[in-house]
Parts: structure tokens; C-alpha cells; sequence
């Protein structure tokens, strides 16, 4: 638990505020006392987003739901407020450790203990489920020890049984290694019932019994693949127990028991709990009650509001938090529903720079009274003399750039100054700089990864010392690095690498196309599988087929593959990989089939080794990216013209890649720092990242900004490159305005070959 912020209101509806158990983008959750004196957890949310109808719906219907929740061992609501300017929910507060922190403490629990908690739990579910609502997410996260038992908490995804879904189509809903075969199928709200926890109750067993889970770990993907076609390891479940849980795990919903039944068979809901536990728990479980039973009641604080974070919530690829909410580049490709009807022309390529930014750009130093001001320090690490040296140059001038304009400005309430490392995009090198930064107090922020392994080797050293770590030139496959979703200091400023194949099915779904292959390239691991799901599901919208070919890791000969994607009639084929080598040997091996349709790649491929290497076979593939040509924006005019001046080239020099990107980021850090000054708190480094996480910010290209779940929420932010002649690279703009353009020229055509 934090102390209550200055900014944070001493009491809501009675109920005493005594600290803040947890914060994001949409509210905050504060320890409190009831009017009665219960401890309780009030979940606030802000104005702004209960301003959104759609969002307060949502709220009034998990009120609604939380209410109906009855039973001794789920949390009880103690009151809610879901039509208040600022909607809230109390509950009880439960100050135990979960079952998932009992695991990693004590080690797997004995078998008496694994029946009496499971049992609970089967009732509580069977509570739930005579209610007529299915929980969603029972993983032993949500799933907290008192000393008379196991609460289940959040129900922030529960709902009614056969309901329509307030959330996306296509998502899946729920935390893989906990969710039955038919949500990680992504299948409709009426398919998803009370069998869906069951099968997550089984799987909270079988780690209970073994600590470890049924579906193993590693990537996303590959957990939530063994559990749709795979059956789970029980080898360490104890025989007595193994057919109770295997019958849980069927695959088939209808096979399962009911929660009733898992209950009476684990021996029902009489007897003791605590004395059946590890001797550490229940002396940990009445340490933390008595500590917080002892808490004081702190001063009053401010009535005014937190400082709110604007924008919509975005459904992540992979997301971390309470939720771990999944959803597929499907709900992205649903914005091109009006393409052949005309969509958006823009689609979020403009802005001005957000809160106090505004203004002229300039290129001016710090005046002579920047001395009597603080002085914060941003970190570049990046690379200056490696393989991505243009790309580490270009934040690095993009960064300089920034706080020279923002040290310009007479209203500035601090200096601005930057520090640059040189990592040479070498992870021992960045492990060894992310140390020596770390250690230098003066910095409160660091931008600048070129690489996913930079990224693995210096991020943890800066989650240790809460240090901001901002990416807007790496994306990270975060199926490989799960650990990383949800890092509170880790922001990757862009949308996450799968999405980007919207750079290939726009053009797909713009031209009609009936059938297209992926070419998925098995040096690239689970995300050239994620690539080839994305956009079958993005093409599926459009009635269209596609057809999947392999390359193995081990050979450079992509000769057979572009064969079977010609011979499979495809009008497009896609290149589903990370390696600009490799994409040119894919490109070479299509030219030489005969292959004459369009083919695309996503951003890591369009690199000087992919053009060189493809030759004029690169002519004409179309690349999905995250970053913008800022010459073509024109809410980016100024810094344009300031970039170019300020750095030497000539008017019709295109801006590097990134530079754009990594201003917007600077400026973003900024206004989170006066925003934390505002409010009267140290600008220190824990702040900024706990700040940043809230804070919406619209630069010159873009808006940035999180949700809950520490996800970048803006999905939309795609945008589209083609190759030209002579391997020349052309920025078509926004993925809807490509899409406008497409249809326009397809339409086009068909009335030239009308007759």
C-alpha cells in the first residue's frame, strides 16, 4: 500500500480513504474504512472516462454483477456508485496473501489443504454460477487466503451467462494457462459458460498440487496452442485426485462436472483451513491482518481530483494486470468495415502537442536563468555505432531537439538536459550502461532500445531502480518476453509488432481479395505464427482465405514456399518474419516462382538489407510500420522545418525514422514531470513512472498513452511504406487513408474495363 496522494480525496461516500492499494489508467483503488468500520477497497474511476457512455454501461454492469455475487467465499460488496460523476465500487478487502503468492512461498501445498481450499472455491463457483453469471478469470492470482479460507475476487469481466459482449468481437477473454479451450478459441459470449470455470478451477488444482501449470509456461501462443490441442501434464497430481482434475481439464465443455460436483468430491466446505496450510501462511495471513487493522488515520487530504488520463482503453495483443485480456489483430482489421463504403482519411496522424507544449518550435539553449531552475535529466541509450546506428542517431537528435524546445520556453518550471550513452546495440554493453545509468541519480528517464535483446538486457536493471525505459524503435515479441507485459517501467511507445500485418491485409481487403498466403519464416518463433493468425483473422472479415507455408529456421531456401504460395492461387502473399535478410531471400524466391501479386512485410524488414538484398524484387511490397514520415503530417510542419534546420539537411531531406517519435516521447516525459510538480510532489523517478502510466499525451504525429494493464492503448496507430523503383521507399500515410486510396483505385479500374 502507498500514502494517499495531496491530490487524492480523504473519504468517498463515507468511506475513510486510508491509503492507495493501486492505480491506472482508469482510476484508482484506495484501502479504506466503511461508515461501519469494515476494511474496504474503493475502486474510483475518473471523470473523464464516466463521461464516456460506453464506459459507464460497462461499469453500471459490473455493479450490477459484483451486487448478485453471494457466498462465503467470494468478497462482498459493501456499496457501489455507478451514476456518481465519479463512479465508484466498495468491497471487502481481504490484507492475505493470493493463492499464486502462497505457491511461490511455500511451494506446492499439501493435499489436504488443495481439497479444503478447492472445495471453497467449487462452492463459491456454484454460487456464481446458480446466479446466473460465469466468472471468466478463477486463476490463483484472483484468489486471496484468510485465515477461515479462500476469497475469489474480481469480477471485472464476469458476467450474465449467455450475455451479449460489451468488448470486442474476436477477444478472448481470460489469463492463458487458466482459460478453457473455448475462450482461447476467442469463441462468442454464449459459448463462454459456467464449464469455462470449471476447467480454470482444474487448472488451479493442478498448481495447487504441483506448482506448476497443467499447460506448462513459455510464450503466449504456445500455452494457449497445448490448450486447445493438447492434453495437460497431471504426472505430479496425486492419484487420489488426478481423475477429479483431469475430468475438469476435457476439452469438451459438456464432459466437465459441475462446480457442485467438484465440491462434494473434494469432501465439501466443512472443517478447518488454516492448521491444513504450510506453517508460514498462517502466521503471514495474521501479520498482514494486524498490520492493517493498526494502520492510522492520516490527515485529510485534498478534495480535488487526480489529474486525469485521457483517451480510449485499448484491448492488447498480450496484456498483463487483473484482466490479462488477449485479443487478435482482428479487432483492428474490424476499422475497415466502411473501406468499400470509405473510411477515415486521417486515422490519427495528427495533433499538437499536448498541455503546455504548445507554442513556436525554436532551437535556443537554456536562458541565464535556467541555473535558479531544477534540472531534470533524460538518458538516451541507444545505438551509435552499431547495426541500427541511423535509427539510434535519429531518437537521439529527436530527443536533443525536444529539450532545446522546451527549455526555450519563458513558462518552463524546470531545465531540461540530456544524457547520451552509447550501447552499440550490443545487450552485454547495454546491460553494463542500464547498471552505470541506473546508479546516476540525476536521470529520471531513459529512451532509446534499437533491438529486442537491448530491451531483455537493460530493462529489468531500470525496473529496479523505477526508471522510466521508453521504446518507440523496438518492438518486442512479448511471447518470448512475457515478463515484460505489464512492467510498470518498461513503455513501448507503439503498437505491438503483430498488428503492423494491417500494412498488408488493408491492401487485401481494399482489392477484394480472395485468397492469400503468409510465408511463415521459423527463424522469426511463435511471432511469424501470431503474424499468419493475424491476418487470417484480419482477412476472414472479408470472406477471404488463407493459406499458411513454412520456412524452417535452419534454411536459407524459400524456394518451396514461394512455390506452394503461387501454386495455392494467392493474389498476395506476406512475409511473416523479423530478419530483412531473410525477407530479401523470401522476396528473390517469389520473383523466381513467378509470383507477380503484391506481398508485404512488417516494419523490421525495411532496413538497407532488405533492399539491397531484394534488389528489384523488393519493388512493390507494401510494409506495415509504427512510425510516420513527419514531412507529410501537417500538425508536424514545424518540427519538420525546426528538425531539419536544427540538424543540417536540406528541405527536401526526409526526416530519419524515429526522430519524430522520440520528440513526441520527450515532450511526453515533460509534461508528466510538470504534472507531477503540480501537484506539489517530488519529480523523482517512482512519480514519473507511476504518472506516465496515466498521462495521455498528443504529439506532432501521435497520440501516446496506457491502460490499466500497462498496455499501450492506441491500436490504430498503423501505417503503411511501399517500395518503389530503384528501391525507394514511398510513405502512404494512416492504414485508413491507404485503404480510401486503394478502393479508389480499384474502383477506378473497374469502370475503365466497363464497357
Amino acid at each position: 500500500m502507498r500514502p494517499l496522494h495531496r491530490s487524492d480525496p480523504s473519504a468517498i461516500a463515507g468511506h475513510r480513504l486510508l491509503g492507495r492499494l493501486g492505480t491506472g489508467g482508469m482510476g484508482v483503488v484506495y484501502l479504506a474504512r466503511s461508515p461501519g468500520g469494515a476494511l474496504a477497497a474503493v475502486k474510483l474511476i475518473r471523470a473523464e472516462h464516466a463521461a464516456d457512455p460506453a464506459f459507464r454501461e460497462r461499469f453500471r454492469r459490473e455493479a450490477r454483477t459484483a451486487e448478485r455475487i453471494a457466498g462465503r467465499w467470494v468478497v462482498r460488496v459493501l456499496g457501489a456508485d455507478p451514476e456518481a460523476r465519479e463512479p465508484w465500487l466498495a468491497t471487502e478487502y481481504v490484507p492475505g496473501p493470493s493463492l499464486a503468492e502462497a505457491v511461490a512461498l511455500s511451494g506446492p501445498l499439501p493435499e489436504p489443504a488443495v481439497r479444503a481450499l478447492g472445495a471453497r472455491l467449487a462452492d463459491a463457483l456454484a454460487a456464481l454460477h446458480t446466479a446466473g453469471l460465469v466468472h471468466r478469470d478463477v486463476k490463483p492470482a484472483n484468489v486471496l487466503l484468510a485465515l477461515d479460507g479462500p476469497r475469489l475476487i474480481d469480477f471485472g469481466i464476469a458476467r450474465v451467462a449467455g450475455a451479449t459482449a460489451l468488448t470486442a468481437t474476436d477477444a478472448m477473454i481470460g489469463t492463458p494457462g487458466y482459460l478453457a479451450p473455448e475462450q482461447a478459441r476467442a469463441a462468442g459470449a454464449g459459448e463462454v459458460g459456467p464449464p469455462a470455470d470449471v476447467f480454470a478451477l482444474g487448472c488451479v488444482l493442478a498448481y495447487l498440487l504441483t506448482g506448476t501449470r497443467p499447460f506448462g509456461t513459455g510464450t503466449v501462443a504456445a500455452v494457449v496452442y497445448r490448450t486447445v490441442h493438447e492434453e495437460p501434464e497431471l504426472g505430479s497430481v496425486p492419484a487420489a485426485l488426478k481423475p477429479l482434475v483431469a475430468a475438469c481439464l476435457a476439452k469438451d465443455p459438456a464432459a466437465r462436472p459441475t462446480a457442485e460436483a467438484v465440491r462434494d468430491a473434494l469432501g465439501g466446505t466443512e472443517g478447518p483451513v488454516g492448521e491444513l496450510l504450510p506453517s508460514g501462511l498462517p502466521a503471514l495471513i495474521a501479520e498482514r491482518s494486524a498490520r492493517v487493522l493498526d494502520l492510522p488515520v492520516p490527515e485529510p487530504t485534498a478534495l480535488t481530483p487526480a489529474p486525469p488520463a485521457g483517451g480510449p482503453s485499448r484491448r492488447a495483443l498480450i496484456a498483463g494486470g487483473t484482466t490479462a485480456l488477449v485479443v487478435t489483430a482482428g479487432v483492428l482489421a474490424a476499422r475497415l468495415g466502411g473501406l468499400l463504403g470509405g473510411g477515415g482519411a486521417g486515422g490519427g496522424t495528427g495533433g499538437s502537442t499536448g498541455g503546455a507544449d504548445g507554442g513556436t518550435l525554436g532551437t535556443a539553449t537554456a536562458s541565464a536563468t535556467a541555473g535558479r531552475l531544477p534540472t531534470y535529466t533524460i538518458g538516451v541509450q541507444t545505438d551509435l555505432s552499431g547495426p541500427r546506428k541511423a535509427d539510434g542517431r535519429a531518437q537521439e537528435r529527436g530527443v536533443r531537439l525536444a529539450a532545446e524546445r522546451h527549455n526555450a520556453r519563458p513558462d518552463r518550471a524546470f531545465h531540461l538536459a540530456v544524457k547520451v550513452h552509447d550501447d552499440a546495440g550490443d545487450p552485454a554493453r547495454a546491460a553494463r550502461t542500464a547498471t552505470a545509468i541506473g546508479k546516476d541519480p540525476a536521470v529520471l528517464a531513459v529512451l532509446g532500445p534499437t533491438s529486442p535483446r537491448v530491451v531483455a538486457a537493460a530493462a529489468k536493471t531500470y525496473q529496479a531502480n523505477s526508471l522510466v525505459y521508453a521504446s518507440v524503435a523496438t518492438g518486442v515479441d512479448y511471447t518470448v518476453m512475457p515478463d515484460l507485459v505489464g512492467e510498470p517501467a518498461y513503455f513501448e511507445m507503439r503498437t505491438q509488432i503483430e498488428l503492423l500485418t494491417l500494412g498488408f491485409s488493408t491492401v487485401a481487403i481494399a482489392r477484394k481479395t480472395a485468397r492469400a498466403a503468409v510465408i511463415e519464416d521459423g527463424a522469426a518463433g511463435q511471432v511469424a505464427w501470431a503474424m499468419g493468425n493475424s491476418l487470417e483473422n484480419n482477412l476472414a472479415t472479408a470472406g477471404a482465405d488463407v493459406s499458411r507455408h513454412q520456412v524452417d529456421a535452419e534454411t536459407d531456401d524459400f524456394g518451396p514456399a514461394a512455390r506452394a504460395a503461387k501454386a495455392s492461387g494467392a493474389e498476395g502473399v506476406l512475409y511473416a518474419g523479423l530478419s530483412p535478410e531473410r525477407a530479401a531471400r523470401c522476396a528473390r524466391a517469389l520473383a523466381a516462382a513467378g509470383f507477380s501479386g503484391f506481398r508485404g512485410a512488417i516494419e523490421s524488414v525495411l532496413d538497407p538489407a532488405f533492399l539491397t538484398g531484394a534488389g528489384p524484387a523488393a519493388e512493390g511490397w507494401y510494409i506495415g510500420t509504427t512510425y510516420v514520415d513527419p514531412a507529410a503530417v501537417p500538425a508536424a510542419k514545424e518540427f519538420t522545418a525546426a528538425y531539419r534546420e536544427r540538424w543540417g539537411l536540406a528541405a527536401t531531406d526526409p526526416v530519419d525514422r524515429y526522430a519524430a517519435e522520440a520528440y513526441d516521447v520527450t515532450l511526453a516525459v515533460a509534461e508528466t514531470m510538470r504534472g507531477v510538480a503540480a501537484n506539489g510532489l517530488a519529480v523523482d523517478r517512482g512519480a514519473l513512472t507511476r504518472r506516465l502510466r496515466e498521462l495521455t499525451y498528443e504529439g506532432v504525429t501521435k497520440k501516446y498513452g496506457f491502460d490499466t494493464s500497462n498496455s499501450f492503448r492506441f491500436l490504430h496507430q498503423v501505417y503503411i511504406h511501399r517500395v518503389e523503383a530503384g528501391g525507394k521507399v514511398r510513405y502512404l500515410g494512416h492504414y485508413e487513408k491507404v485503404a480510401d486510396d486503394e478502393v479508389a483505385e480499384r474502383k477506378r479500374r473497374e469502370r475503365t474495363k466497363a464497357p
